[in-house]
């Protein structure tokens, strides 16, 4: 059935033989749906045009759903975010959405949406004022809360309906986490009605939907009494103590702004409505939302570096089982990949094989997930599935000798167009290509320690690398989940070589007498993930020793890492390093120091790594300033609410330049 609206570039609407008013957003030229401007907009005008069919009886109901195959709504736009830079501008645009979805609420006949792909953030929220939810059952399906990780909150009444719907515990815990949820755990919490199959159904079941005339009940009594007090000051309060373990509130505001609306009006939600962007503008127009965007941008970054159609591998082939060999084979196996595991120690390749069972465990949903992850990584001592691995790494010890002989006898078994990579972290790959006929197939694919948590891989290209080899690696790299940098071949590459000076300044203050605990605790005051001197003891002091020593960073005198080092007290691994460990855990000495003393030593201990950042940047170790921020980031954790090391550099310069000219 025609209607009467304008021209629509990012939506497609129809009235079919029922009556049923189908809206399909999808996005002109985008691959996934987002809400920016222009969708929003032209669902504004799909919604008067629906107001008025209502009126006049000419529809049954309203169905919301996508044209693109990974995506209901991912979410807001978040390339138009830095468009509304002040209070007033961005209370205007949620003001104008705020009243879309109200009407969409208000609509008086039924309104469906039907899930398909991602439904994230503003997304989620359009469905929530939606009065009846249903979503398939399919892998891509997932929905949630991101916006805590963009330095904000749900800001579209979000707040209000997911409580309205999943009950207090499970609607703040989703919006708190930040945590993507299966259909099935959505459907449990309340955010969705009904569960499909597939997404072929989801069309049937959402005309069932409108025809039956379905509303969503909301959250069960029981639920909606937890909002009374004082029953919601006490959620609350374990909310707070549970974020604080997590995020330091100085750093990362807006979790805890989320649970104070939540404490004040959670049982008034006309006055929660209201207050919801009165807290929402302010953490919208801060520099710590401002840096997290800039962080989003640059993972979104690192990902289009890989080209989506060369290089599909499926098979990789991991020599050395020791614990990043075996970690990273056990990691392509979560990504659905087959992984062979050679070492010549089968005892390793047993110890390798347990310790993936147990991140199948974490990682993957079920026992027969896991059984499947189990049968597809296998044990190949001698190296037969060689000849069949799209991707071969080598993970051995780092002596230069051993890994050329390696690759020379590799370079004879591989196949046609596989990658052939080493995980070193510290040789030239031009020194471990010499003896091979074909020295431009080698890549590097420098991976961290723990890999199944640290989202970053360095790409090495040496000098003579073919460029069709290391778009290759970048395409692996994002098959198994990871975020790629291409970085050129050198000592320490980008990341070791911006945190060594950080760690062995940690060393030095040690020497002069700072307490372990001190310089730990000013590096979290800063807002590292953790301190310098756990973090050596958790990568190995041997490790850290020798990256020290490639860098000619470590001082020729006997320092307290050297003698750790030569009495085998290596850290986390041995059980003892700087710190004691017990349960997988440092034991530290209780002690308070001062806040500004504190915050004045984080500042100190970090100068080295911005150094070593800006020196990165001349000699051309990465592409420009955005990749040696994007690396530090992800490979060693710079607090991300500062936007990189050189960005925040910049950011302190820019202040320290206007309050001069100001003074």
């Amino acid at each position: 059935m025609p209607t009467t609206l304008p021209t629509l570039h990012d939506w497609r609407l129809s009235v079919d033989y029922e009556g049923i008013a189908w809206a399909v957003i999808d996005r002109e030229g985008e691959s996934m749906n987002s809400l920016g401007r222009r969708p929003t907009h032209e669902l504004g005008e799909i919604v008067k045009w629906a107001e008025e069919s209502a009126l006049k009886a000419e529809i049954k109901g309203l169905v919301l759903i996508s044209g693109k195959k990974s995506s209901f709504i991912a979410g807001a736009d978040i390339r138009e975010f830095e468009s509304f830079d002040t209070l007033p501008a961005i209370k205007e645009v949620v003001n104008q959405t705020l009243e879309l979805f109200d009407r969409i609420e208000k609509l008086q006949v039924p309104v469906v949406a039907a899930i398909h792909g991602y439904c994230l953030g503003g997304g989620l929220e359009l469905a929530l004022a939606c009065h009846y939810r249903i979503a398939d059952r399919e892998e891509a399906t997932r929905l949630g809360f991101p916006e805590v990780k963009l330095g904000i909150f749900p800001g579209l009444n979000g707040t209000v309906r997911s409580i309205a719907l999943a009950g207090p515990v499970d609607a703040m815990t989703a919006m708190l986490t930040a945590r993507m949820l299966r259909p099935s755990a959505a459907k449990a919490m309340g955010l969705i009605d009904q569960l499909v199959p597939t997404h072929h159904n989801l069309r049937w079941a959402a005309r069932k939907a409108v025809l039956q005339k379905r509303r969503s009940k909301g959250a069960p009594w029981w639920k909606r009494l937890m909002l009374k007090d004082p029953v919601r000051g006490l959620l609350a309060k374990q909310m707070r103590a549970k974020t604080a373990a997590k995020v330091r509130e100085e750093h990362y505001p807006a979790p805890f702004r989320l649970i104070d609306l939540f404490e004040r009006y959670g049982d008034d939600p006309v006055r929660m409505r209201a207050a919801e962007t009165e807290i929402f503008a302010p953490l919208m127009a801060s520099d710590t939302s401002r840096n997290l965007r800039r962080v989003f941008k640059l993972s979104e970054m690192l990902k289009d570096e890989a080209p989506n159609d060369v290089f599909k591998p499926s098979r990789v082939h991991v020599i050395g089982a020791g614990t990043m060999g075996g970690d990273i084979a056990a990691w392509c196996v979560v990504c659905g990949m087959q992984a062979s595991l050679q070492d010549l120690d089968e005892a390793q390749i047993g110890k390798a094989l347990s310790r993936a069972k147990s991140l199948f465990k974490r990682q993957l949903r079920g026992k027969q997930a896991v059984d499947a992850a189990v049968a597809r990584l296998i044990a190949d001592p001698t190296g037969k599935h060689i000849k069949h691995a799209d991707v071969v790494i080598e993970a051995i010890v780092e002596k230069l000798d051993i890994k050329q002989k390696l690759f020379a006898e590799l370079e004879t078994k591989i196949k046609p167009g596989a990658v052939l990579a080493t995980n070193t972290s510290s040789l030239k790959l031009e020194d471990i290509a010499r003896g091979l006929k074909d020295p431009g197939r080698l890549v590097g694919l420098h991976f961290f320690n723990p890999v199944a948590q640290l989202p970053l891989v360095e790409v090495v290209r040496g000098e003579g690398t073919r460029e069709e080899e290391v778009r290759k690696g970048t395409a692996f790299v994002t098959a198994i989940k990871k975020l790629p940098l291409i970085v050129k071949s050198c000592p320490g590459f980008l990341v070791n070589r911006v945190l060594a000076p950080y760690m062995m300044e940690a060393v030095r203050r040690l020497e002069q007498g700072t307490p372990r605990e001190k310089i730990d605790q000013a590096a979290l005051t800063f807002g590292m993930p953790m301190g310098p001197l756990e973090l050596m003891d958790l990568v190995g002091l041997d490790i850290a020793s020798h990256v020290g020593e490639e860098l000619s960073l470590a001082p020729k005198e006997e320092t307290t890492l050297s003698r750790l080092v030569k009495e085998r007290k290596l850290g986390k691994k041995t059980g003892e390093g700087f710190y004691v460990w017990e349960k997988g855990k440092p034991k530290r000495a209780d002690a308070i120091y001062d806040a500004a003393e504190l915050d004045a030593l984080g500042r100190e201990l970090i100068k080295p790594m911005l150094d070593a950042a800006e020196r990165a940047l001349t000699d051309g170790i990465v592409a420009n300033a955005d990749h040696v921020d994007a690396g530090v980031i992800f490979g060693t954790g710079f607090a991300p609410f500062r936007g990189g090391p050189l960005h925040y550099r910049r950011t302190q310069q820019r202040a320290a330049d206007t309050a001069a000219a100001a003074a």
